[in-house]
């Protein structure tokens, strides 16, 4: 199975984007003004640059459904937006979310709202407002995503061109599939004759695949005020391409992967899935990834619970020989 058969077309994405992107040029001259970024929106403010980030919990939405437990899709929500927000060394501070609904739903929202009350607490951030549409005529179930704003100094944005060959790329564990590929896997469970309350050695599939997706703002935040941080990247939709956006220019070599968790060979094993397409796809156990000088990688690593899995090459792209594989 591929993500691209069950109906995600990430090539297919990145040219509607572009399309988008191409006619969208105008700009406010001085203030608001935006700044060349990756991860998230940078806008000129002064000394500082505000960041502004938008995402959604995607298809992960549908397995809550089936298991009718709404209660961390919200930490979900937050953190896709907070996690891109750091990549560039921003502080998050506020978000808004936007629950459409096919009808108003009381002990719905308050479920979902426990997750995004725990994903502020997670993040320290501030719910300030939201929207919520009832929309029975265009969606069927409901939708949740959110927007978060932050700052920095514009001296302090962390935008990979400090990187250089030699400097070690560190990989942080994520708690799983987080809120990418989810398309592919509901495909895959559906014909594997699998059902999301069956319990398995690593535990019940649906729950395993509601597990929140890990916020790294604190750690992160922490880590850049100790050391020399030159690049990050948030392991999304994507999977390891994400790690170009860093700095397109060079290429990084991923020789000591993170050891991925189980539900990844179950899925593997069951989609008969390539191990190009689940590398692209999901984060296969790691969710974030930073890049530091070579003498200061052990310790940064070590700080941030994660380990050092490669380094910053000359050779474009990102190689991962112990799979064969280049992106």
């Amino acid at each position: 199975m591929t993500y691209k058969d069950s109906g995600v077309d990430i090539d297919g994405e990145e040219t509607a984007i572009s399309a988008l992107k191409k006619n969208i040029t105008y700009a406010r001259k001085g203030i608001g003004s935006p700044l060349s970024s990756e991860f998230t929106g940078l806008v000129d403010f002064g000394e500082y640059a505000l960041t502004l980030c938008t995402d959604g919990v995607g298809t992960k939405l549908l397995v809550a459904q089936e298991m009718a437990r709404f209660d961390t899709i919200g930490i979900d929500c937050i953190a896709m937006n907070v996690n891109d927000t750091i990549c560039q060394g921003a502080e998050p501070v506020a978000f808004v979310d936007y629950l459409a609904l096919e009808r108003p739903d009381p002990g719905l929202t308050a479920e979902i709202g426990k997750g995004l009350q725990r994903g502020a607490e997670l993040s320290d951030i501030t719910i300030i407002g939201g929207e919520t549409a009832t929309l029975g005529d265009l969606i069927k179930g409901f939708d949740l995503a959110g927007t978060v704003l932050g700052y920095v100094r514009k001296e302090d944005i962390i935008d990979g061109s400090k990187l250089e060959k030699g400097d070690s790329i560190i990989g942080l564990p994520s708690s799983g599939v987080h809120s990418n590929g989810y398309t592919l896997v509901r495909k895959l469970v559906e014909s594997s004759g699998y059902h999301y309350h069956d319990e398995l050695d690593f535990g019940v599939l649906g729950e395993v695949l509601l597990e929140p997706t890990r916020i790294y703002t604190r750690d992160i935040l922490r880590s850049i005020r100790k050391h020399d941080i030159k690049g990050m990247a948030h392991i999304t939709g994507g999977g390891l391409r994400n790690i170009k956006r860093i700095n397109r220019d060079l290429g990084y070599l991923i020789d000591e992967p993170v050891e991925p968790q189980p539900i990844f060979g179950f899925l593997q094993h069951h989609g008969d899935i390539s191990d190009r397409e689940m590398y692209q796809t999901f984060n296969m156990g790691m969710g974030f990834c930073v890049v530091v000088s070579r003498d200061e990688g052990e310790d940064v690593a070590q700080t941030l619970g994660g380990k050092v899995i490669g380094k910053v090459v000359g050779e474009k792209g990102v190689h991962l020989p112990s799979k064969g594989l280049v992106y």
